[in-house]
């Protein structure tokens, strides 16, 4: 049996850090998660137009939640004259017990976060994109940015065939084992119209960390 497990969790501690950083005994703690859940769900929802959420980061204190937002795009998320933070400042204090506060942190280089690259080719498939075509692209941008390998794997009813299959397509090196190398890793899905769901995996391999 294939045992697969994430990369990103795979390094925590090593050098890959948690998304959600607070500590909660029994009473809080599903209250919070929940919380979380909710908060991350908005934050995509509102931006599920075009990919540029790279990371939702949530930290909590005694009496702050600090959400960072990382994105390809901060004056999207801004707005003009920071109407669009404060609309969705607004949006999430309804959903968290304690005040808000957010952060926006730009992603200086899209191709290099796993979770664009996914979305980006997921976005392409569900507009009927040729998925040949749509890895070939990510790939080799991404490589142009800098990267040292990639891997990305689409599953599902490809082109519109009539059996499902998975086809990858491999760039550079990605060693999946080797805890020091800093791999990003995310699995979206394309909701491909008349042939289902269409899952991409994507895992961008940026060199060795010491």
């Amino acid at each position: 049996m294939g045992q697969k497990v994430n990369p990103i969790s795979f390094r925590l501690q090593v050098h890959k850090n948690w998304n959600s950083r607070w500590f909660a005994g029994k009473k809080d703690f599903a209250t919070w998660l929940a919380e979380d859940i909710k908060i991350r769900e908005l934050i995509e929802k509102r931006f599920e137009a075009r990919p540029t959420i790279g990371l939702i980061e949530i930290e909590r204190s005694a009496n702050l939640v600090t959400v960072t937002i990382h994105t390809a795009k901060a004056g999207v998320v801004i707005g003009r004259g920071g109407a669009g933070v404060t609309e969705l400042k607004g949006q999430i204090e309804k959903i968290a017990t304690l005040p808000v506060r957010i952060n926006i942190e730009e992603i200086k280089r899209p191709e290099l976060s796993a979770k664009l690259v996914a979305e980006n080719i997921a976005r392409q498939l569900e507009r009927r994109g040729n998925f040949r075509r749509a890895m070939k692209m990510a790939a080799q941008n991404t490589m142009n940015a800098g990267a040292k390998g990639i891997r990305i794997q689409v599953a599902g009813r490809l082109n519109n065939a009539e059996m499902a299959r998975r086809e990858k397509l491999i760039e550079g090196s990605v060693p999946l084992h080797t805890l020091r190398a800093d791999i990003d890793f995310h699995a979206a899905r394309a909701n491909a119209p008349g042939v289902g769901i269409i899952g991409v995996k994507v895992w961008i391999y940026k060199g060795e960390r010491s």
